[in-house]
Formats: C-alpha cells, sequence, structure tokens
C-alpha cells in the first residue's frame, strides 16, 4: 500500500550554555534540593552533536517533509533558519501561557499536537535520537498507523525515581480507561502475534504473573510516531492530569509524559504491529559501563543500526567522550546538510 501522506519530525533542543536560560531556570530552582522533582545538569547538558541529527534526516530519511525545531526562542550558530525543511518554533508558539517558561520535556512533548502546520503523521524524536543508516516512511507508519511492539512489561526500577514515578503514573491512567484482558482479546492478532516471538512470551507471562491488571508496557526509546488526532483524543481523556504535568517546571514525580499517547495508542487499537528491537539500538552511557563508548562508535562507523539513541546517564569524562563519538558521527556524516549554514 503507498503511503502516500506527509510524515514531519519534531525536535525540540536547549542550549543550557546560554546564560539568560541559566538565571531563568535558577529562579525557578527550588531553594533547597527536592527529590520529587529532576533537574540534574545531565538532563540539559548539550554533546555538540545536534548537526548530525539534522544531517542523518537529510541522508537517510529524505522523505521527510518538515523538521520543526522547538526551542525557548534559542538556536545554534551553523542553524540556517532559511532552509525550506526547517520550521522554528518557540515555546510561546504552542504552549499555554500559564505553563511558561518550562524546564521540562513534558509540557513540550505533550502539548505536540498544538504546533501550527504539523502533519497528522509525525516523528517525535528526542536531541539525542539519531538516524544511522536509510530509513524509510514504513519504518514507521504502516497503513497509516503508527506501528509500535504491543507488549506488556514493567518498567525496571532504575536509580531515576522521578521517572520511574511517571511510568507508574502512565500505567496508572491507562488503566482507569483501558481493562487489560478485554483489550489484549479484542486485538490477539497484535497482542498475541506469532510473527513476534519475544513479545508473544512475554505477554503470555504477564498475563499469568499480573492477571488483574496492566504491568506495564515496552516503549522503544527511540524515534516514535505519532498521529495527531490521536493525542487530541489523549487530552480529551487524560486533560486534567495532562494539564497538571504541563504547568510543572521541572520533571516531577506528579508527572505523565509522552509514552502516555503511545500507550494510548496500542490500548485504542490505533497501531500496526511492529517488532521487538527491529527498529534500532538504544545505548546508555555510563562511567561504571566497561567498552560502552567503544561500543557506540563502532555501531555507529559500521552503520550497524538504522537509528540510535545515546543517552547520558552518567559520565565523568565528558568531553573525551563527546570526542569520540562525535568523530564516529562525523565519519559517516562528514558533509554539512541544507540545515547547516
Amino acid at each position: 500500500m503507498k503511503q502516500d501522506f506527509d510524515v514531519d519530525i519534531v525536535i525540540p533542543w536547549v542550549d543550557d550554555s546560554d546564560k539568560k536560560w541559566q538565571e531563568e531556570k535558577n529562579k525557578y530552582l527550588p531553594s533547597e534540593k527536592k527529590i520529587n522533582i529532576d533537574a540534574a545538569a545531565n538532563r540539559y547538558r548539550d554533546w555538540d552533536n545536534l548537526q548530525y541529527i539534522f544531517r542523518g534526516i537529510e541522508k537517510f530519511a529524505p522523505w521527510v517533509r518538515k523538521v520543526f525545531f522547538v526551542t525557548c526562542g534559542q538556536a545554534p550558530k551553523w542553524l540556517n533558519k532559511n532552509c525550506e525543511k526547517l520550521v522554528c518554533v518557540d515555546h510561546n508558539d504552542y504552549i499555554p501561557k500559564e505553563c511558561l517558561p518550562t524546564f521540562s520535556a513534558n509540557p513540550i512533548e505533550l502539548n505536540m499536537h498544538r504546533i501550527e502546520g504539523l502533519s497528522e503523521h509525525f516523528i517525535y524524536i528526542n536531541d539525542d535520537f539519531f538516524f544511522t543508516n536509510n530509513v524509510e516512511k514504513e519504518d514507521f507508519f504502516k497503513n497509516g498507523l503508527p506501528r509500535l511492539v504491543a507488549m506488556e512489561k514493567p518498567k525496571t526500577v532504575s536509580n531515576d525515581m522521578v521517572f520511574d514515578c511517571i511510568a507508574a503514573n502512565n500505567v496508572r491512567e491507562i488503566s482507569k480507561r483501558f481493562e487489560k484482558h478485554s483489550t489484549k482479546n479484542s486485538n490477539k492478532k497484535k497482542w498475541y502475534s506469532l510473527k513476534n516471538p519475544i513479545a508473544f512470551v512475554v505477554n503470555k507471562f504477564y498475563e499469568k504473573t499480573a492477571p488483574t491488571g496492566w504491568a506495564g508496557f515496552y516503549m522503544d526509546h527511540l524515534p516514535t510516531p505519532f498521529l495527531k488526532s490521536k493525542i487530541e483524543e489523549c487530552w480529551s481523556l487524560f486533560g486534567e492530569k495532562l494539564s497538571n504535568t504541563s504547568k510543572n517546571k521541572f520533571r516531577s514525580i506528579y508527572d505523565v509524559n509522552q509514552y502516555l499517547f503511545t500507550e494510548y495508542l496500542l490500548c485504542s487499537n490505533n497501531f500496526e504491529l511492529d517488532k521487538y528491537g527491529r527498529k534500532g539500538k538504544y545505548f546508555a552511557i555510563e562511567d561504571n559501563k566497561e567498552g560502552n563508548v567503544e561500543n557506540i562508535c563502532e555501531n555507529i562507523r559500521k552503520k550497524k543500526s538504522k537509528m540510535i539513541c545515546i543517552n547520558d546517564l552518567s559520565v565523568s569524562n565528558f568531553e573525551d567522550t563527546k570526542a569520540k563519538i562525535n568523530s564516529a558521527f562525523k565519519s559517516i556524516l562528514p558533509e554539512k546538510s541544507s540545515f547547516e549554514l
């Protein structure tokens, strides 16, 4: 089936070195450190590789119609604002005024559907997501619907208490609207597909170990397909929770996040089946992971994956690590894109 609809990309970004932004952020920080919010420096740290995201889009996903670049009025010096495919979006352009300024990704993501001119079909990517080999529209959408992995999976408890709480809040909201067994049984071909053996086994396992409610959902931390109209439906169902989250200046244990939209797509049967692990590779950079950086660089240079995420969790030798990874990106994307001056 030919997919002749437009697909856009949304990318949020912040320049954490901006003195004015720093002053604004510090003004809203609580005077005492609180465990119920997350304002860690690595949430905002710039790896100086945004240009490789744009180069990857142009080289490996030339079918993308527009790239909506979302900031609080910032822009890297090299950005070509006259690029035909680029749309620069300020937070003030689409986030409700009472929610600004914000220093949390959640209000930025939860209000994406309000961006003027954004197509119905779009892909959301963080500023640590990269295309490293050819991708097609069909990697994200099939029959006009987002391709997703239908797999029940609880969030593993981590050192990030705030994110763990947010994941639990998402599941709690979904559970209010979608009973697990009737949801799965109404769409057995997708939830119990033998074409997706890992998901099949995991779903069967949680049918027995968590029989009365959703254990959680598997979510790729990779470029994610969305339908604007379905985000609007989410707002009609979960509006109070989404609105309250949007008003929080920093990530909070009381928030939900954009994964709620994906979980809604799964439970409302507005998706086509994707295979576990097909899309790409997730990397978490941590000091205690030996060989981690070398593995990332090898994956990039050999273009082993179509897309990757490089998540900054804890890196003490930041400048050295940054130089190694950016050198790997430069080896496959040496030429400037039309997004650059």
